[in-house]
């Protein structure tokens, strides 16, 4: 079965150097527990997003582990300081192998 996975992030644009800004994401997504039947009796096999991290310029900023009860396309709003001009990395990672990512920058004047 095929998913339309979808990523979204909000970043400002741009932030005074130490400000500390409003990130917002979320991952159009399933979420399949492993528990529901389909019309047909067999079990929907799991497909959850299991893990979302945030990096700035190379450095961790969120790194979040995920369990079955998660729900369908899981939104994220987190802090972040910024000293510096860069960009932020967002990956979600699924149960099937699949790797979604987005990155966005932010200048800081």
């Amino acid at each position: 079965m095929a998913k339309d996975v979808k990523p979204r992030v909000k970043v400002p644009k741009t932030a005074a150097a130490g400000e500390v800004v409003t990130i917002k994401t979320l991952i159009s997504h399933p979420m399949e527990s492993g528990q529901r039947k389909d019309s047909d009796g067999n079990v929907i096999p799991r497909s959850i997003i299991n893990r979302f991290t945030c990096d700035f310029n190379g450095a961790n900023v969120v790194d979040v582990t995920l369990e079955p009860a998660i729900s369908t396309n899981p939104y994220f709003e987190f802090s972040a300081k910024v000293d510096a001009s860069g960009e932020f990395k967002f990956t979600w990672y699924d149960d099937d192998g699949d790797v979604y990512e987005d990155t966005k920058p932010i200048e800081v004047a």
